[in-house]
């Protein structure tokens, strides 16, 4: 290697790169070599909207693409999104939705919602690992291209994607000097080693022999801390022989990338060979717990996967990383796909995916009860953490014979995460699937009917909703299930609830409430029909049994922990507080209602809490404020739907809003700041709002005398939700 050959380290992300927005991950180790393809890269994004970043697995592929993707710079930012784990290709929209941060509650297909987004942003897009979903992914670029002017993307795959406009480009593994120095790079950490003189002529021969793929190489270094590199020479000499003669059909650069990961393989012991093909049925990032349950028994005991999985990690077979969950093991995909083979070849992979599937039915049972305490903000989190395998699970489920009814429990119980984390055009996809099929258990079926039901109503799809409820409703009163009689009128009256039909939801909300307390049901769904019923007798005119009843579920959400009821509450409570005068106390309940909604992303919630903060303003004496708080919400409103939108009841505090605002800041200038507020993002809008009142008279105590009702709206004012 010569001394004038120094490689390119690119350790940090330049300050404008990390300023950008968007979701690419920051880099925790040097970016070795790479600078002219970077900069050929760079030019082909310049020259065309898609380029295709090819080669064999572990070339660094993924790598190169997130770097030229935050040196790109796109006024919107650069969005990763990661198709690895996703096996269902009508889950390829949803994949690039989540990355991109959608939220959204509509009945619009997941395609529509994309397009909808990127029409007129300056977007890039980094697709990476979509070589077993290429028909989805092609058809959804090609889509999104035609339709977005502003949009590139950078796709990453071991193939093309065989779509007009596009751009190969093929990326070759790395010379000997820059593989030499990510050797070095990556093995610096181990004991006392450092590239010397002596060293030298091993580590570029053996660079030479992996043929430079960043993969082997990183796989090669973390030997170091067993073995010299002249002792890796020898026994890839060994190895070479032995895996490249299996496979004679397999390309040559797969070849060599498999001769890198059995080589490694073979130099495992018999544990952690056994718990690397085991690790590999998981579809995600995992944890100890979870490692120790699947992948114990049967030759390795539950007691030593921890010291196994060390070893692992030692060896750069399994990575380590932190998030709001915790500490969570990942496999590369090349290797996760490596075990999968031996796995299979041992013929233990259907007693895994049953593990695994168990595993994961426990945790979201679990989820589910655990959702009504003061963990609820952690079981959102692990769920987002956990979602791949969940999805894992309710793929085996489904594709399984006499797994169906595991299934449709598994989609029935995930309900509060498709329902109060932003989820619904997910959940709606698994439950749909779930009771297409016959599973032969009732309890599972009517579970998953009243779910949907949920999901088809928040969704604004009344057919579907009231076709799933009824069907519900009509079983459990033959087989006799109370539990799921009681759900499907609850829901039915949520229906009523978001028709504007007040007479008839009271009558089921009152009659589902009835029906819990008989059976002794006390959960978060419990307590939002009570807050419900709240609402529906709030439209009526029934403040004061509205408030009682709103009151006694905050001091049982107190008492439980549980938060995302709660800010439903808040909200009645606020507009109740609003009405009889008192502009303090109904602000800060909403703001607390606000700032709880945007933690669990329903966006539901936080818009209806938005128009109240907006109705507030104005009445607080800043229309201008308060038209670009009805703007921001304006943008939120497309994503959550008919239901409310188009509601005489829930739409009432815009309508008095807008009406006192136009008419204080006249029509140009009521325009002029609602679209100021239209151009927030929602997180924005979120802090603005938490904001308002700050300014002019913020708590000001409106007295229920001076021209006003004794429900604090001046005479002659229109009551919101009331009709006119």
């Amino acid at each position: 290697m010569r001394r004038d050959q120094r490689p390119v380290d690119r350790r940090h992300v330049s300050p404008a790169a990390a300023a950008r927005t968007g979701n690419l991950p920051l880099e925790l180790n040097a970016f070795i070599g790479r600078s002219a393809e970077l900069t050929d890269l760079a030019s082909a994004l310049a020259a065309g909207r898609l380029v295709t970043v090819t080669g064999v697995g572990g070339v660094g592929k993924s790598r190169l693409a997130a770097r030229a993707a935050a040196d790109a710079g796109p006024r919107d930012g650069a969005w990763l999104v990661e198709l690895a784990a996703v096996r269902d290709p009508d889950l390829v929209e949803h994949a690039v939705a989540d990355a991109l941060r959608l939220t959204d509650h509509t009945h619009r297909p997941p395609r529509q919602v994309l397009l909808d987004h990127l029409a007129e942003r300056d977007v890039l897009l980094v697709i990476d690992g979509f070589e077993h979903l290429v028909d989805a992914c092609a058809s959804l670029v090609r889509d999104l291209l035609v339709r977005s002017p502003g949009l590139r993307v950078l796709a990453v795959g071991r193939r093309p994607l065989d779509t007009g406009g596009e751009r190969i480009f093929p990326l070759a593994p790395l010379p000997t000097a820059d593989a030499a120095a990510l050797f070095a790079d990556r093995a610096a950490g181990l004991a006392g080693f450092t590239l010397n003189e002596e060293n030298g002529a091993d580590v570029a021969e053996l660079c030479r022999r992996l043929d430079g793929i960043p993969l082997a190489v990183e796989l090669a270094a973390g030997r170091l801390r067993s073995l010299a590199p002249a002792q890796l020479l020898d026994r890839l000499d060994d190895r070479f022989g032995l895996l490249t003669g299996t496979r004679r059909d397999a390309p040559p650069r797969h070849q060599t990338l498999r001769t890198a990961i059995g080589w490694s393989h073979e130099l495992c012991t018999a544990d952690e060979r056994l718990l690397w093909s085991r690790l590999s049925v998981f579809c995600g990032p995992f944890d100890l717990e979870a490692a120790e349950y699947i992948c114990s028994g049967d030759g390795l005991r539950s007691d030593d996967v921890l010291d196994v999985l060390g070893e692992l990690l030692a060896q750069s077979v399994v990575t380590r990383e932190e998030g709001p969950a915790g500490v969570r093991y990942r496999m590369l995909d090349t290797v996760r796909a490596y075990g999968a083979e031996w796995l299979a070849a041992t013929g233990d992979d259907a007693r895994m995916r049953r593990r695994h599937r168990d595993w994961y039915m426990g945790l979201a049972t679990w989820c589910e009860l655990d959702w009504f305490s003061p963990r609820q903000a952690r079981v959102a989190a692990l769920v987002d953490c956990e979602l791949p395998n969940l999805r894992g699970a309710l793929e085996y489920c489904l594709t399984e014979p006499d797994e169906t009814h595991l299934g449709q429990y598994l989609a029935g119980s995930l309900w509060f995460y498709w329902v109060g984390c932003g989820r619904l055009a997910e959940g709606r996809h698994w439950l749909d699937r779930a009771l297409e099929l016959d599973g032969g258990h009732d309890d599972s079926r009517l579970k998953a009917l009243w779910v949907l039901g949920y999901v088809a109503v928040l969704q604004g799809d009344t057919v579907a909703a009231l076709a799933a409820l009824q069907e519900c409703r009509d079983e459990a009163e033959r087989t006799g299930s109370a539990v799921a009689a009681a759900y499907a009128v609850h829901r039915i009256g949520c229906l009523a609830l978001l028709g504007d039909d007040m007479p008839r939801a009271e009558t089921l909300l009152r009659s589902a409430l009835d029906q819990y307390r008989e059976i002794g049901e006390l959960n978060s769904n419990v307590l939002m029909g009570q807050v419900e019923l709240a609402m529906a007798l709030a439209f009526r005119g029934d403040l004061a049994d509205a408030v009682e009843l709103c009151e006694d579920v905050r001091r049982v959400c107190e008492d439980h922990g549980e938060r995302w009821t709660l800010a439903y509450a808040l909200y009645v409570l606020g507009f109740a507080a609003w009405t009889r005068g008192d502009a303090d106390t109904a602000r800060d309940l909403v703001k607390r209602c606000l700032a709880l909604d945007h933690a669990f992303h329903d966006l539901l919630g936080s818009v209806l809490a938005i128009e109240l903060l907006a109705l507030f303003t104005v009445a607080d004496g800043d229309p201008a404020e308060a038209a670009l708080l009805q703007g921001a919400a304006s943008r939120i409103w497309p994503s959550v739907g008919q239901p409310l939108f188009g509601s005489e009841y829930f739409g009432g505090p815009h309508v008095l809003c807008e009406s006192q605002a136009r008419e204080q800041l006249g029509d140009a200038r009521y325009e002029e700041c609602r679209d100021a507020g239209s151009r927030l993002t929602p997180d924005a809008a979120v802090a603005r709002a938490l904001g308002s009142g700050t300014e002019h008279a913020k708590t000001r105590r409106l007295p229920a005398h001076e021209g006003r009702t004794g429900d604090g709206l001046k005479q002659g004012e229109l009551r919101p939700g009331q009709r006119a």
